[in-house]
């Protein structure tokens, strides 16, 4: 039986199964069939990342040649991080990977489907990416097809089992870039599609690191070893919970799902007590308190942002608060921002300055930070990284819960897109590291003010953080790369 006929030991459906078949004929004839192209690969040295986390990038040589540099991969010492770039959150769980397989004396390789355009896999990635960026977007900005389709879709419809069962149909048509990728290299997906890939193209080390709280078929890879980041999520995934209505499904195995804790960076984790105790100082009158923007995507929930930015500029003056401003790669955010916020335009910017950005960051640690700052690079790398460099002298984080949830920094969580997300901030509050999903501006200005003026609040988080480091809760990244590694040695 195939991977879209069974999943877990639960037979789907012979109308369930057509629709897989034909939504892979539908792609295969609109983008074409690559199945027998021979894709040479090469490895290069990341210029922004590599200095920093070891990042190598495994590229598809032009015109078909052998590439030229390129080392060949380290059959001891070599982990594969695959990889899509959808928003930035894959991105941010795949640096996290590569940053602690470094960390342990490991050869990663970043492997991203979605940059092989001239493939069919990155056609049809880049196809359903765009779908998904539009409903982004318009959730945001039409509430009635946030209720109507955005919600019930994020929440219900990428829960059913029958998603997977075309996900993995799919997935066959993304195997032709892994020919001349070492069959037994360990391999580890931070998206389902990177995962099903490795699987249908006969790796045969592959483990799935799944983002989400919420459990969903969507990120089934059967064949590959699931991680789960929390234990509420491993119970659901378990036994394939509600993935088929009512029906009680056949579980999940012990050998293919396992409990990690967060993927977190090992530059993160390494010193959250110092990081911790910094912010405990600020909190208690030692400067103001830092919030760190991150407005990822295509600038989805903007109009929150604002709100937030126009609330914080009085405080500014005052030296009661301190803002940095993350746009990502989209400048043209940070141009309607300023056009919108006249306060903006005194804002220290940092735009395609990687190397200032990194000394910013590293001197604003120890250092006096006042003002507002902004970032913005065209560098996908650079402006994922940025967060990660600005969080270590942050206070706090504000970001809608997504896989950012996890981040050992404290949190202010705006209004979620899409159903699934929510369970990231119902997590982060009950281990106490972040605010409840603040659903609207008037309940996240509060708690804005809340980490402003209860120093109470600010230093509970830290506490929390610190005392979840003992428990390991933020090892999960160290954890993955561990089991990755010892599934090659069995």
């Amino acid at each position: 039986m195939s991977k879209s006929e069974v999943i877990f030991g639960n037979r789907m459906s012979a109308a369930t199964v057509r629709k897989a078949e034909k939504s892979k004929k539908k792609y295969a004839k609109k983008f074409g069939d690559d199945s027998s192209v021979d894709y040479k690969l090469k490895i290069e040295k990341n210029k922004s990342l590599y200095d920093l986390i070891g990042l190598e990038e495994i590229r598809i040589a032009e015109n078909g040649g052998e590439g030229s540099g390129a080392e060949g991969f380290d059959n001891e010492k070599g982990i594969i991080v695959g990889n899509i770039r959808m928003g930035f959150g894959h991105y941010r769980i795949a640096m996290a990977f590569v940053s602690c397989a470094k960390a342990m004396g490991y050869k990663p390789y970043w492997m991203d489907l979605n940059s092989y355009k001239q493939t069919t896999g990155g056609k049809v990635i880049a196809a359903q990416n765009d779908l998904y960026s539009m409903g982004s977007r318009l959730s945001g900005k039409i509430k009635l097809f946030n209720k109507l389709v955005w919600e019930p879709l994020n929440y219900e419809g990428f829960r059913k089992l029958s998603y997977n069962s075309s996900d993995q149909k799919n997935a066959e048509l993304m195997t032709p870039v892994f020919k001349n990728v070492p069959k037994d290299i360990p391999f580890i997906g931070t998206h389902v599609w990177p995962s099903q890939a490795a699987v249908h193209a006969g790796m045969s080390n592959v483990v799935n690191a799944i983002p989400d709280n919420w459990p969903m078929a969507l990120h089934l890879a059967e064949g590959a070893l699931h991680t789960i980041q929390t234990h509420m999520s491993y119970q659901g995934y378990r036994i394939l919970n509600g993935m088929n209505k009512d029906k009680v499904n056949n579980p999940m195995g012990a050998e293919d799902l396992i409990y990690t804790g967060h993927y977190i960076d090992h530059e993160l984790v390494s010193n959250i007590d110092y990081d911790c105790d910094k912010r405990i100082a600020r909190a208690n009158g030692a400067g103001p308190i830092r919030f760190l923007l991150t407005i990822g995507g295509a600038g989805a929930q903007k109009e929150i942002f604002s709100e937030i930015i126009k609330h914080l500029l009085p405080l500014i003056k005052e030296k009661k608060a301190a803002l940095y401003i993350n746009v990502g790669d989209y400048m043209n955010v940070w141009n309607e921002l300023k056009g919108e916020i006249a306060g903006l335009n005194e804002a220290k910017t940092f735009f395609n300055v990687f190397e200032g950005v990194k000394n910013f960051a590293a001197e604003a640690i120890d250092g006096n930070v006042e003002g507002v700052y902004a970032f913005c690079s065209d560098d996908i790398f650079e402006a994922v990284y940025t967060t990660n460099l600005l969080m270590r002298s942050t206070d706090v984080l504000v970001t809608k819960p997504s896989e950012l949830s996890f981040y050992p920094v404290p949190k202010l969580f705006i209004k979620r897109v899409g159903g699934h997300e929510k369970w990231g901030a119902i997590h982060s509050a009950e281990i106490g590291d972040g605010s409840l999903e603040c659903e609207d501006t008037a309940h996240t200005i509060q708690m804005v003010d809340m980490f402003i003026d209860c120093p109470d609040m600010l230093m509970g988080m830290c506490d929390n953080i610190k005392r979840n480091n003992k428990m390991h809760i933020y090892d999960g990244a160290y954890e993955v790369v561990k089991k990755a590694m010892e599934r090659k040695g069995k």
